[in-house]
């Protein structure tokens, strides 16, 4: 790039810096994704910008005045397409990261009282984790469920138990993510009319839901239908939440649980964006303005234990999506062209073997996300490969997102490794190779859109098999000892003892059983029955199915009715076998 460009570049972002400061930390910022709304989003302190010396820094640097630089096209400025360097030109100074730690576990009753402990300990936002059954839209009381209520998240029933999950937390005051994709449409019914019931203007919600099939269908596995019924729920909830909850986040794609199966940041890169742009293709086939629904899309990424590779996949991440929004698909907005993330560090990366380890891990894990310009983050607690969380290991992860935030000085600067010349041939190759992986897929389809080569890819197991020929390689590598894990395959010696792990009672699941089963007895059962007829006359239409799957969730409905009434509609899904 041309020194005048680059000169003309750095004037306008100083415009638009001094635009954002004038306002103020406490004026809102457009949300991200998971939100980052002002009700939520860290406050960042009055302070002076300087190293802990005390030398003052600059919010951005680049290349020094009257020089050429011709990667700089690609690199820019913070705030300016094509965002490589962030979405804000204030960087982390007009606002932090939101902390949005994951939690759940137990009944609903328990969950809470976590939920209150993170917010009183300076959490952002909250983040719930559902368990097994309710990830799979079956009911507490149901055979499949026997042994698995509330030991891997909070189990959720009906409305009423979202009524307990949120007591004395109001939804308008603060921001959820929800972590759920087969049955996420009526589990974001339940959040609805637990809203409804605490007086809270539905409208004005905002939050995010997973709701993200694809990713299911290659990797993570709890799906209920087929592709195509999956697809429809998807966008009967996006036209929802465009009419009716226009702040509202109804999906977030997620990398994450495709790089715990296995994948290479490249595939978790290209895989994910890819599940995006089929979601943006489906808002489009539904007649929806790209410029109003893009920018209620939003990403959840790992943030693995490679340092610089994980900073510029992030940023290679934004600068392909904006670019693709923009040039492929219509989007003349900024918003809609910005790529918002939240970020949780690599589950799959913790050692049950030396567990104190995992701490270092997830500092060096969580200080990538925020280089690479997290929106909002999640801190594994060195604990979690043995079990959930204990009260004492979630406030050390907790804590060290806060040292990054409050001791480091890492915030003070917008894309500080910016201009690296390795992090700026990793950004370019990574981008590269998803340029070579969106070209694959379109060509499985066959007629040109993503759509098509993503419902091929998942028939033909072609995702499942790249995903799967990446972990063997890593572990073949492991177990030759040219990758080493310590305290796994180098440096056995320990002092370690035990630690106390959290431990969820069977009597949880004994209780959850007992009030779901005092819910039946006492609800109206001829307006539940009313209402699911009238749910599984809808399926059958091609009308929204949200206002009649709510009306079921408002009468008591639970979750494994509305989802066995879809169930006998539209048939259950098995993956075909493969050997």
């Amino acid at each position: 790039m041309r020194a005048e460009d680059i000169a003309a570049g750095r004037r306008r972002w100083q415009q638009r810096y001094a635009a954002a400061a004038e306002r103020g930390p406490g004026q809102p910022r457009e949300a991200a994704g998971p939100p980052r709304e002002a009700a939520e989003q860290q406050q960042q302190p009055s302070r002076q910008w300087t190293t802990l010396s005390g030398e003052e820094v600059e919010p951005v640097y680049g290349p020094p005045e009257a020089t050429e630089d011709p990667r700089f096209e690609r690199i820019g400025w913070p705030g300016e397409y094509p965002f490589t360097r962030g979405l804000y030109p204030t960087g982390y100074r007009g606002r932090t990261w939101t902390i949005r730690q994951f939690a759940g576990f137990g009944n609903a009753r328990q969950t809470n009282e976590r939920y209150k402990m993170i917010l009183a300990a300076g959490g952002g936002g909250l983040s719930v984790a559902f368990d097994m059954p309710t990830l799979m839209g079956r009911d507490s009381d149901e055979p499949q469920a026997r042994g698995e209520v509330g030991h891997c998240g909070v189990a959720i029933d009906s409305a009423a138990d979202m009524d307990v999950l949120f007591a004395g937390i109001p939804l308008d005051e603060v921001t959820t993510s929800m972590t759920i994709s087969g049955p996420a449409v009526p589990i974001f019914c339940m959040y609805l009319v637990a809203a409804e019931r605490q007086g809270v203007d539905v409208g004005k919600l905002n939050g995010t839901l997973q709701t993200d099939i694809f990713k299911e269908y290659i990797a993570q596995k709890e799906w209920l239908f087929a592709p195509q019924p999956h697809l429809r729920l998807i966008g009967d909830l996006m036209e929802f939440c465009a009419k009716e909850i226009p702040a509202y986040k109804p999906l977030s794609v997620s990398g994450y649980h495709i790089r715990e199966a296995g994948a290479t940041a490249a595939q978790e890169l290209a895989f994910t964006l890819a599940d995006g742009f089929g979601y943006v293709e489906l808002g489009l086939s539904r007649g929806l303005d790209v410029d109003v629904f893009a920018p209620g899309l939003s990403f959840f990424f790992d943030s693995h234990i490679d340092f610089f590779e994980e900073i510029a996949k992030f940023r290679a991440a934004r600068r392909i999506w904006a670019r693709w929004m923009r040039d492929v698909y219509g989007a003349k907005t900024e918003r809609a062209q910005w790529l918002r993330f939240h970020t949780q560090t690599a589950g799959v990366s913790l050692t049950a073997q030396q567990p104190y380890n995992n701490v270092v891990r997830t500092t060096v894990e969580a200080l990538a996300a925020v280089l690479g310009g997290t929106n909002s983050l999640h801190t594994n607690a060195l604990d979690e490969t043995l079990a959930l969380p204990s009260e004492q290991s979630a406030e050390v992860a907790l804590r060290t997102q806060q040292v990054l935030m409050e001791e480091t000085g890492v915030p003070n600067v917008a894309d500080p490794l910016g201009g690296s010349w390795y992090v700026e041939a990793l950004t370019d190759k990574l981008e590269a190779q998803a340029e070579e992986t969106f070209a694959q897929i379109k060509e499985m389809g066959g007629d040109g859109t993503i759509t098509a080569g993503l419902l091929r890819g998942i028939e033909d197991g072609w995702f499942m098999s790249e995903i799967a020929d990446s972990a063997f390689q890593y572990q073949r590598a492991l177990e030759k000892g040219e990758k080493k894990i310590v305290g796994v395959n180098s440096h056995n010696e320990t002092v370690t003892g035990e630690v106390e792990i959290l431990r969820v009672s069977h009597e949880v699941e004994r209780e959850q059983r007992r009030e779901l089963a005092e819910r039946r007895r006492t609800r109206a059962q001829d307006v539940v029955d009313t209402a699911l007829r009238q749910l599984a006359e809808v399926a059958r239409t091609d009308q929204n199915m949200l206002p009649a799957m709510l009306e079921a969730t408002r009468a008591e409905a639970t979750l494994g009715e509305i989802c066995g009434v879809l169930k006998a509609e539209w048939g259950e899904y098995r993956e075909p076998a493969r050997f």
